[in-house]
């Protein structure tokens, strides 16, 4: 059962203005070291990458339905990529809490997470659902 949806569509230009101007100030009030170290790898596409992440810490944060407030930060919601380089987030602190709180019990929670970008836009879509907790470890992963 879905719990949550949230989509964001984030101007690329806005991230590297935010960048240039505010350096290591905006990633680290924003991203986690890893987070920072994967966009930092491809100096080329470092914008775009921190953009999409961007877009998926807000489409999450409308997914948990509180946005930026009630203890939700920035940094408790994570883009960590698979082994095969399917996004995933991982919520910490407050995003966690909230995330146990929307599921039910005997659910488990799981986040999906998608991200693109095209155009100088970058689009990040989370879909938060609850599945059984017998079902959980069952997927194709």
């Amino acid at each position: 059962m879905i719990i949550g949806i949230g989509t964001d569509l984030c101007d690329i230009s806005r991230i590297q203005v935010s960048l240039e101007r505010f350096g290591a100030r905006f990633c680290d009030r924003v991203y986690t070291s890893a987070e920072q170290a994967r966009a930092e790898r491809r100096p080329l596409k470092r914008a775009d990458r921190y953009a999409q992440m961007f877009a998926a810490k807000e489409a999450c944060s409308k997914a948990l339905g509180t946005g930026l407030r009630q203890g939700v930060f920035w940094r408790d919601m994570e883009v960590v990529p698979m082994p095969s380089g399917k996004p995933t987030m991982q919520l910490h602190g407050g995003a966690l809490e909230r995330l146990k709180a929307l599921t039910p019990v005997g659910m488990v929670p799981q986040v999906d997470v998608s991200l693109t970008d095209e155009s100088g836009l970058a689009h990040g879509m989370v879909i938060i659902s609850a599945i059984p907790a017998e079902w959980a470890g069952h997927g194709d992963g």
